[in-house]
């Protein structure tokens, strides 16, 4: 029984020792500067994509910290967040919010664009259908986002022409939505269409046409 506990803290001083000469683990900056070097040497420029894609702004930062860590942002930084993102989003210049709904079918039925084999001056499309449900008739659809059939109906939408108070609210912020969806939900999985230049200005409010027109098939 003696050797056996002498042999036993022998072992037990060796693990220690090896330990203590083990490589520290990087944490916070260290681990943060590891990162941007393996980025750096894995990824690389290739026709319109660029490297510069993969930096993170405040918003996203933060919004992946708190993934990483398992929780959701605390009330206060989710607020901020969400006014930040509300004062970056780039209203119509003209003052029309709503297009062609025809248009807005095409851009949001379309997943092309902004991959290093497509061409820059191609317009890039919506991928809407990839998260929503558009069109009732539709079989194959994402569903990490809400349906989005009958979104202007069930919103009281009838007349875009001349809309009323709330009418008008609505298609406000349906615009504000697509241009930055973090504008009003601080860690949305929603691409900022508008903010981040996946979609222009025209073909967002082809969108909206697409959402809150009562002609548009979403409506039917």
């Amino acid at each position: 029984m003696k050797k056996i506990k002498i042999y036993l803290g022998s072992l037990s001083a060796l693990l220690i020792a090896g330990c203590a000469s083990a490589p520290a683990v990087p944490t916070g900056a260290e681990l943060d500067k590891l990162t941007a070097d393996i980025v750096r040497a894995s990824f690389r420029d290739q026709g319109l994509v660029k490297v510069d894609r993969l930096v993170q702004d405040e918003t996203n930062r933060a919004c992946s910290a708190a993934d990483v860590a398992g929780k959701p942002l605390d009330e206060a930084t989710a607020k901020a967040i969400q006014q930040t993102n509300l004062k970056a989003i780039k209203w119509p210049s003209d003052g029309v919010f709503v297009g062609d709904y025809k248009e807005g079918e095409k851009i949001a039925q379309s997943g092309r664009g902004l991959t290093w084999t497509d061409d820059a001056a191609q317009a890039s499309g919506g991928n809407c259908y990839n998260c929503h449900q558009i069109d009732k008739k539709e079989i194959s659809h994402g569903t990490i986002g809400p349906s989005l059939v009958n979104y202007g109906k069930n919103r009281g939408i009838k007349d875009i022409t001349n809309p009323n108070a709330k009418t008008k609210a609505m298609i406000e912020f349906t615009w504000g939505k697509i241009w930055n969806s973090k504008a009003y939900n601080a860690c949305s999985n929603m691409p900022r269409a508008g903010h981040m230049g996946i979609l222009t200005e025209a073909q967002v409010r082809h969108v909206v046409a697409l959402l809150v027109d009562p002609k548009s098939p979403v409506n039917q």
